[in-house]
């Protein structure tokens, strides 16, 4: 097996030398480029001083430069931690508190924001300093020899619902595993065209980044600018000839209600990917219809298992109303349904998705305590200590032995003695004419359940709740109706609900 992520750089560099490896809106890499780039800043981390497994921040906008870093941190042993360029200064404040790294890569512009921070001992770099240096390649490869599969590849930090950021710690074997499966299960090749949306920040985009590196496919980093013009994008994936997506579901949900699909055939596009959110079926039925004999998947897992542990290929339409399945666990995963008193789920019981192999994160950087609640040993196995994630996810098997997503724990409350998953209220309230998007939240202070839909009509609560009400019980009604132009997103593009919640409830 390989030791590290990075591996696959070398071979692909070798067989495709002169093939446009990464594209962004300034420019193009070739893979030998990539791959000579990536050594020469490499070997000036390691004069700097990195040492096998101190972490080093990327601190850059989304372009072909944040790749090589990501690759020549790998390349001197060290994990790499993507940040978003546009993240508050004091959400990178406590970041930097929590990582510590030994390097921080960046630009001018970012170099000038670090000047109000304290980077304790930690040191600020230009890329382009790193990027002149010359090349060392036997020192780097002798770094590169040093990792084993178990050290720490990335640091993704996510904040979860309480918004203070965790630093997720996937190892290199997680990587290997997950990107053998996308390749698998997708048919990647040198012939892919990948178009990616997310930021680095969020972990989808180990998807595109590794499943290029693995075949030789090119990479499209899609300027972020234009997820706000769904025409505008659709026009770039027919111009870039892009063959596979792995995007989040807002994203498709506004191409979708854009119309941006009407009159297009985009007959390169053969293979569509979703997670981080539950996919609509109302709007992917719009997708199905405009660009049918596609391959249409929605995979599912957070952050801590390395991307996803399990994977549904869409093989019929559904009804506005009906669960999509998250589907079956995926290569490299097993997956329990544990019930409250960790005994297992049957067929039709709810239980918490719990997951073990070798996709399960390292844990939290430099935070114990939260790593020993979310990793736990497995309760049914009593021979030896086998680590599994609690997802805090809830869900319960179907006849076919797929898996249906029943909501977050902590989006479950009791309302009048009656059990209610915020994410029931969406699924049907999505359904409705006029509605856009939409998130549910529960005012626990004043105990009344409030919908916030994006729309452009007119929407009135009484209407509304007449129209649900032939969908869920009144008990699920909401007390309180919202209507936002667009509702508030994360950077990652998923609707930001931490946010949202402090906006209306406070």
């Amino acid at each position: 097996m390989l030791n590290s992520a990075a591996r696959w750089l070398a071979t692909t560099a070798a067989r495709f030398p002169e093939r446009i490896g990464v594209e962004d809106e300034w420019g193009t890499m070739t893979w030998r480029e990539l791959e000579t780039a990536v050594e020469r800043v490499s070997t000036a981390m390691l004069e700097l001083g990195v040492e096998r497994n101190q972490p080093v921040l990327v601190y850059l906008p989304k372009s072909r430069e944040s790749v090589a870093t990501f690759l020549a941190a790998l390349y001197a042993g060290c994990p790499y931690a993507p940040v978003d360029y546009a993240i508050p200064m004091e959400r990178l404040a406590r970041t930097l508190e929590n990582l510590r790294p030994a390097l921080v890569v960046t630009d001018e512009a970012g170099m000038e924001k670090l000047g109000g921070l304290e980077l304790g001992e930690s040191k600020a770099v230009l890329y382009t300093d790193l990027a002149a240096k010359g090349a060392d390649h036997e020192q780097v490869m002798a770094a590169l020899n040093a990792v084993i599969d178990t050290d720490p590849c990335y640091v993704m930090y996510t904040s979860g619902s309480t918004g203070v950021p965790k630093g997720v710690t996937v190892p290199h074997r997680g990587v290997l595993e997950y990107a053998q499966a996308v390749v698998d299960t997708f048919g990647l090749t040198e012939d892919s065209v990948m178009g990616l949306q997310s930021g680095f920040h969020f972990d989808n985009s180990v998807f595109d980044i590794y499943g290029c590196l693995m075949t030789g496919a090119k990479l499209v980093i899609i300027p972020e600018i234009l997820f706000m013009y769904p025409h505008k994008l659709m026009d770039l994936m027919e111009e870039k000839k892009v063959t596979c997506v792995f995007w989040v579901p807002t994203v498709m949900i506004s191409v979708a209600n854009a119309g941006a699909l009407e009159g297009r055939e985009l007959p390169d596009l053969k293979t569509i990917v979703f997670a981080g959110e539950v996919m609509p079926n109302k709007q992917l039925n719009v997708w199905r219809r405009a660009l049918p004999g596609r391959m249409y998947v929605n995979l599912y897992g957070p952050t801590e298992i390395t991307v996803d542990c399990t994977c549904y290929i869409v093989d019929r339409e559904f009804d506005d109303a009906d669960p999509l399945p998250i589907g079956k666990p995926w290569r490299g995963a097993r997956v329990l349904l544990l019930k409250e008193d960790n005994t297992p789920a049957a067929v039709g019981e709810e239980g918490e998705i719990c997951v073990l192999g070798s996709g399960v994160a390292l844990g939290y950087w430099n935070a114990p305590e939260q790593t020993a609640k979310a990793f736990v040993r497995n309760p049914l196995n009593p021979d030896y200590p086998e680590i599994m994630y609690r997802t805090g996810d809830l869900g319960k098997w179907d006849q076919e032995g797929n898996i249906l997503f029943c909501g977050r724990r902590d989006h479950q409350f009791k309302l009048r003695g009656n059990r209610i998953e915020l994410g029931d209220i969406e699924t049907a309230a999505a359904t409705l004419e006029g509605v856009d998007k939409v998130c549910a939240l529960f005012d626990e202070v004043n105990q009344e359940i409030i919908l916030a839909v994006e729309t452009k009509a007119a929407l009135q609560l009484r209407k509304v709740n007449l129209a649900l009400g032939k969908l869920i019980p009144k008990y699920m009604l909401p007390k309180r109706l919202e209507l936002f132009e667009e509702l508030p997103l994360t950077p990652n593009r998923k609707i930001d609900r931490v946010g949202l919640k402090k906006q209306l409830i406070g």
